[in-house]
């Protein structure tokens, strides 16, 4: 068997409407490159035909491969699963739900060509989108960028290729709390970007509300800065700044014989906002003490099922 020189993986989570679709896309496009391609599928624990599915297109084509997770990991997880079974000279991340245009691949292979070994795609536009997800994804990535040392680039998601180089040195990170595309900021390398219009979903529903768009955040934001940390000792030299000056403001007052400080309506409220600002610290701290722990358990990221299509090493 030829050696594969091209890997794409893509994470699936009730995609069964989409993967028929996704396979022939990317059939079509990566045929054009004349070269031996594989496409790796991970069932992220689905609940529909998902998995089902990847074993007809396996049949079907031998070229895809597939994970099967025992259950759900999440999405970071199962790119790395993806990342971890990939045998080709270069990967390729994209999203089953065809928002990511599979024919952007062949202009990344041209920049890989050219000698970059991250080419990463930029949103120039995001179409079927909320307001509200535009101004949160908007901001989001804004706030990395100004409070992370890694300069993660505006406006990126996962869709990315990159040379064997930078997956070997991605997959020497072994935290469990994941962010892809600033690990792949951090490993350095030779990077560039292509713009593209970020679709529609081809069918199905969002996989990202509210609720884990927070904890990606959360998984950004403490996997790759501090500042959260330092906030809390921001807030208490701004809370002991006041009581300060509140102190002086009393006596200031108690000798101009002024009445505004009796009482203890006050003390209650100093109290409570030096109550308030002594649980967010210590809600800080457990949010980077928790990370620590689940660290320190030495757990596996995954556990598959059943994997298909790959070497001996795989088994």
């Amino acid at each position: 068997m030829a050696s594969i020189r091209y890997s794409i993986v893509a994470p699936c989570y009730n995609e069964e409407q989409s993967l028929p679709e996704l396979h022939r896309r990317i059939k079509e496009v990566m045929d054009q490159t004349g070269e031996a391609w594989e496409l790796v599928l991970i069932n992220d624990g689905s609940a529909d035909r998902t998995a089902e599915l990847m074993r007809q297109l396996h049949t079907a084509d031998e070229r895809v491969h597939y994970i099967d997770f025992a259950r759900n990991f999440g999405h970071q997880i199962a790119v790395t699963a993806g990342m971890d079974y990939a045998q080709g000279d270069v990967v390729v991340l994209i999203d089953a739900d065809l928002q990511d245009p599979p024919e952007l691949i062949l202009e990344m292979i041209e920049k890989w060509r050219e000698g970059y070994q991250v080419v990463y795609a930029i949103r120039r536009e995001r179409k079927g989108e909320s307001w509200f997800k535009l101004f949160t994804a908007k901001a989001f990535y804004r706030l990395i960028y100004r409070i992370t040392d890694v300069e993660i680039p505006l406006d990126t998601g996962d869709f990315r290729l990159m040379d064997r180089k930078v997956v070997e040195a991605i997959k020497q990170m072994k935290e469990r709390h994941r962010f892809i595309r600033g690990m792949t900021s951090w490993v350095g390398f030779k990077q560039t970007g292509v713009q593209y219009v970020r679709q529609e979903r081809f069918a199905g529903e969002t996989k990202y509300p509210l609720r884990k768009m927070l904890r990606f955040a959360m998984n950004a934001i403490t996997g790759f800065s501090y500042l959260p940390l330092q906030l809390a000792t921001y807030l208490g030299f701004i809370t002991a700044g006041l009581s300060a000056a509140g102190v002086v403001a009393v006596v200031i007052a108690r000798l101009s014989g002024s009445q505004a400080f009796f009482g203890q309506a006050t003390t209650l409220i100093m109290v409570l906002f030096l109550g308030g600002v002594q649980l967010i610290s210590l809600g800080i701290i457990g949010e980077y003490l928790g990370r620590i722990y689940d660290e320190v358990k030495g757990r596996p990221m995954y556990i598959v099922n059943e994997a298909v299509g790959f070497g001996e090493s795989h088994k």
